[in-house]
């Protein structure tokens, strides 16, 4: 499975990130079958919000509730690193990543241009790998 992403959703992610740097932001990304719909923006509430992120347990809550009142799943989850260059998932996104299913999205800003790349997490394995995603134009 290919993740659809509208460019949209994508400059919606990116300028969470921004918006949040020097911390970590974190959200949901919610749709049906392989393409993505909606954006979830979470407040991080970790400890350290400038190494890592956990979303606020209300924003999740209230997401996965507005998810099924519009029929989506989560289809994805991101999060930022704002000094990497070429984001990979930290040992700590390892072992949290819950959702083994879901697409995990992370956003680096340590270069010139933002950089999103994608992966797929086995908390159980302890491994990810990249993952491919298709950006879509528009929504047709």
């Amino acid at each position: 499975m290919i993740l659809s992403l509208p460019r949209v959703l994508l400059n919606q992610i990116v300028s969470h990130a921004l918006e949040c740097a020097p911390h970590e932001c974190c959200g949901l990304v919610g749709g049906i079958g392989e393409r993505a719909q909606t954006i979830y923006r979470m407040r991080n509430a970790a400890a350290d919000p400038l190494v890592t992120y956990e979303a606020a347990p209300e924003d999740l809550f209230a997401a996965q509730r507005w998810m099924r009142e519009r029929g989506e799943q989560l289809l994805a989850i991101y999060h930022s690193h704002p000094r990497a260059v070429i984001p990979e998932p930290s040992a700590t996104d390892v072992r949290l990543a819950y959702y083994p299913s879901a697409v995990y999205f992370i956003v680096g800003l340590g270069g010139e241009q933002p950089n999103l790349r994608a992966f797929r997490i086995s908390e159980g394995e302890r491994r990810w790998e990249p993952t491919e995603y298709e950006v879509l134009a528009d929504y047709h």
